[in-house]
């Protein structure tokens, strides 16, 4: 026990030790080489790790990213920061082009997942827990900053659906948080990227193998889709019409639907009434799209092809969407045993049995290719916290449990090799170090 309690401290000195040395004081850096800026969905997840050191610090870093919020409501998905050298970086953006790009700051163009409000709830339970001065910042930040949240909801759920089908459209895989996963492989293969401004790319200098990241055909078929949102000056009813590149996503669905929820919920506590029952339609329209979207035969849910109208039915951990957003209980049960399955976390060979990003029995799988097999921390944490929001402690103890032995090797890496557990990608990757802090508070 004694050895079991001094390794648990070391892990959560070490994950602290990460989020301070990312600290820029007005926002964490995603990573201190490879991601050098602030990035939407990361943000969320770091601010709730701070929120066990600092809770006046955690509320800095949401209002930070708040602070780049598009007019319309748009969260961009990256804020840039002073550092040189990262690409793309606003002058290939160009966002200067959009009506309703916010002044003063550079950012992308396009958006992420809408995990946000989970964030604004867990840093709202934690100064609850400590009461006092904890407890009124965090109040008066909720007052201060839900109408920004309930306009990023709003916006998705109007710009990004505009039919009403109860799925998340987006333009670009990096709008799914899951660049070069499987799912995309499909709507990608009919991206014909023409001439274009040359470019330099600096990702793959930040890794040991050039091989974990993306291709650079891949890769050029990103920065097609990059400048053809300028081309369009970034106005989504002309992006629907020009971009080679639209996909229902799934899995931002599923967190539109579960954030919505929880929006409500803090809606509620706050007596914004007419806005908690927006948000609750919101979650309800995107659940039962997400749910509809599940294929009977896989039992897995698909994206889908917008340009073609096709189902996507990949392997991937895209389509567990369902696990986060709840649902129809027959769906739930089958996708739990998938996940806990000899295809998934069941799989012999798995060195930790925690989620692949692609199952190890698909022909698209690489264990060692980014968002095509290696397991995210981020992502085993997203499903443990869901799980035990709907009650199912028995998963959310299993995903903790292995996840903390995987995070033991305290390189707080990007993601991981499955089958030797080797940290692969960026290290001392910030969102990594801030889900430890939250197991470990669990």
């Amino acid at each position: 026990m004694e050895d079991d309690t001094a390794g648990t401290a070391r892990l959560g000195d070490a994950a602290a030790d990460v989020l301070r040395r990312n600290d820029l004081g007005h926002l964490t850096v995603a990573a201190p080489e490879l991601y050098p800026h602030q990035w939407s969905w990361d943000t969320a997840f770091i601010a709730i790790g701070l929120s066990h050191l600092s809770v006046s610090r955690a509320i800095i870093e949401m209002s930070s990213l708040l602070t780049a919020q598009w007019r319309r409501g748009m969260i961009p998905h990256i804020v840039f920061d002073t550092a040189p050298g990262y690409f793309p970086g606003p002058e290939r953006w160009r966002t200067a082009v959009a009506s309703d790009a916010p002044a003063g700051v550079r950012t992308s163009g396009i958006c992420q997942p809408p995990v946000h409000s989970v964030a604004v709830a867990r840093i709202l339970d934690q100064a609850r827990r400590r009461g006092g001065a904890d407890r009124r910042a965090a109040e008066d930040f909720l007052t201060e900053s839900i109408d920004g949240w309930l306009a990023w909801h709003r916006w998705l759920a109007t710009s990004r659906d505009p039919e009403g089908s109860g799925l998340v459209e987006i333009h670009h895989s990096w709008e799914s948080g899951m660049d070069n996963s499987p799912r995309w492989d499909a709507p990608y293969s009919r991206v014909d990227a023409g001439e274009m401004e040359p470019f330099t790319r600096n990702d793959t200098t930040h890794v040991t193998d050039a091989a974990e990241r993306p291709t650079d055909a891949e890769y050029r078929r990103y920065i097609w889709l990059v400048d053809q949102m300028v081309a369009a000056r970034y106005d989504e009813e002309a992006i629907r019409r020009t971009i080679d590149f639209r996909v229902a996503d799934v899995f931002a669905s599923a967190l539109l639907a579960l954030s919505s929820e929880i929006l409500a919920e803090l809606a509620a506590g706050a007596g914004r009434h007419r806005d908690a029952r927006d948000m609750e339609e919101i979650a309800a329209r995107f659940r039962s799209g997400v749910i509809a979207a599940v294929s009977p035969r896989s039992g897995l849910a698909q994206d889908r092809d917008l340009r073609t109208g096709a189902w996507l039915p990949t392997a991937t951990i895209g389509g567990f969407a369902p696990l986060l957003c709840g649902g129809d209980a027959a769906v739930l049960r089958r996708q739990r045993e998938l996940l806990l399955g000899p295809e998934w976390c069941g799989h012999p060979d798995l060195r930790h049995a925690v989620p692949p990003s692609t199952s190890p029995t698909s022909p698209e799988f690489r264990p060692r290719q980014y968002w095509r097999g290696p397991q995210w921390p981020v992502i085993t944490w997203l499903f443990g916290w869901a799980a035990r929001r709907r009650g199912d402690e028995a998963l959310e103890g299993q995903l903790r449990e292995e996840s903390l032995r995987q995070l033991g090797d305290l390189r707080f890496a990007e993601y991981y090799e499955p089958f030797t557990g080797e940290a692969l990608g960026s290290r001392w990757q910030s969102w990594t170090a801030a889900v430890t802090l939250d197991w470990l508070a669990s």
